[in-house]
C-alpha cells in the first residue's frame, strides 16, 4: 500500500502529457481530409488512448517499484514527450508529414521500452503491447493521411 503514491505519480504524469496533448484536436482542417476506408470513427480514439495511458502508467509504476529510476524509466519519459509532440505536430501545425516522423520514432522507443519493461518485468512489458500495436496503426494511419491529401499540409 505504501507503494501507491508512486503510482498516482506515474498516472499523473502520464495523463498530464495527454492533457498537453489534447490541446490539439481535430479541427476543420482534419474534417476536411480524405480518409482512408480503415481510418475509425473519432469517438473511437479518447477511450482508446485512456486505456493505454492507464496502462504505461501501471507498466511503469511497476517498473519503478522494482528498480527505481533506471534507463528504462527514463525512456518512458522520453516515449512520453514524443507521445505528445505527435498532437501538436499533427493537428497543431497540419504537419502529417512532421507528425510521421514523430510516431515512428515513437513506436521505436515504444518497442525498446517493451523490451526493456519485459526483462525486468513480463506484466510491465505485456502491458505495453496494446501501445505498440495502437502506435503501429496511428503510424499507417498517419502515413496514409500524408499520401492521400498531399496539398492538405503546409511547409514551415
Amino acid at each position: 500500500m505504501r507503494r501507491l503514491p508512486s503510482l498516482l505519480v506515474f498516472l499523473v504524469l502520464t495523463f498530464a502529457a495527454a492533457g498537453v496533448a489534447s490541446r490539439f484536436l481535430p479541427d476543420a482542417w482534419y474534417v476536411a481530409l480524405q480518409k482512408p476506408a480503415f481510418n475509425p470513427p473519432n469517438w473511437v480514439f479518447p477511450p482508446a488512448w485512456t486505456v493505454l495511458y492507464v496502462l504505461m502508467a501501471i507498466a511503469a509504476w511497476r517498473v519503478w517499484k522494482r528498480d527505481g529510476l533506471t534507463a528504462a524509466i527514463v525512456l518512458w519519459v522520453v516515449q512520453l514527450v514524443f507521445n505528445a509532440a505527435w498532437m501538436w505536430l499533427f493537428f497543431g501545425l497540419h504537419r502529417p508529414d512532421l507528425a510521421l516522423v514523430d510516431i515512428v520514432i515513437l513506436l521505436v522507443l515504444i518497442v525498446a521500452l517493451t523490451y526493456l519493461f519485459w526483462r525486468r518485468d513480463r506484466w510491465a512489458g505485456g502491458l505495453l503491447m496494446p501501445y505498440v500495436a495502437w502506435v503501429a496503426f496511428a503510424a499507417v494511419l498517419n502515413h496514409a493521411l500524408w499520401q492521400l491529401n498531399p496539398a492538405a499540409w503546409r511547409w514551415p
